[in-house]
């Protein structure tokens, strides 16, 4: 686990749990997401900063990989890595990692996304000055970056 892509810790609670005692698959992709926010965050990309822009992320596709359970009270660790960056039409891919505090990973989590104009509601790409925020962002030893 690479401490410097934690972007999330916390402790699963018990409104997260499914009827077989371990966490719902929903709360996965919810850890995931705020990650991935608080990520946005520390990278400069702040909820107050999309918001000026009219600009929010937006999902195409949301791959989960189970490999371990997570219990009730576990605390868990979540990493965000930019696996693929589209530059010309900032189109992303990002993995997330969920792991316990016993180290072992318990899911990864794939997603690719793009950036949505909130008031057209239509893909758009960032404005200039974001690009040097996109670089802050964490990058996965296998990124890809695609300029064409």
């Amino acid at each position: 686990m690479d401490k410097n892509n934690i972007f999330y810790e916390g402790q699963v609670l018990w409104a997260q749990l499914d009827p077989n005692r371990h966490l719902r698959h929903s709360a996965y992709a919810d850890f995931g997401a705020q990650a991935r926010i608080n990520m946005l965050s520390a990278s400069g990309l702040s909820a107050n900063e999309l918001a000026k822009q009219n600009i929010g992320p937006i999902l195409f596709r949301e791959e989960l990989f189970y490999h371990r359970e997570i219990g009730l009270n576990d605390k868990i660790y979540v990493t965000v890595e930019l696996t693929k960056y589209h530059v010309k039409k900032h189109r992303f891919s990002f993995r997330h990692v969920i792991y316990r505090a016993d180290g072992v990973k318990a899911a990864t989590i794939l997603i690719d996304g793009a950036w949505l104009d909130l008031v057209e509601r239509k893909l758009t790409t960032i404005p200039e000055e974001w690009n040097a925020k996109i670089q802050q962002v964490p990058k996965a030893e296998d990124y890809i970056e695609v300029s064409e």
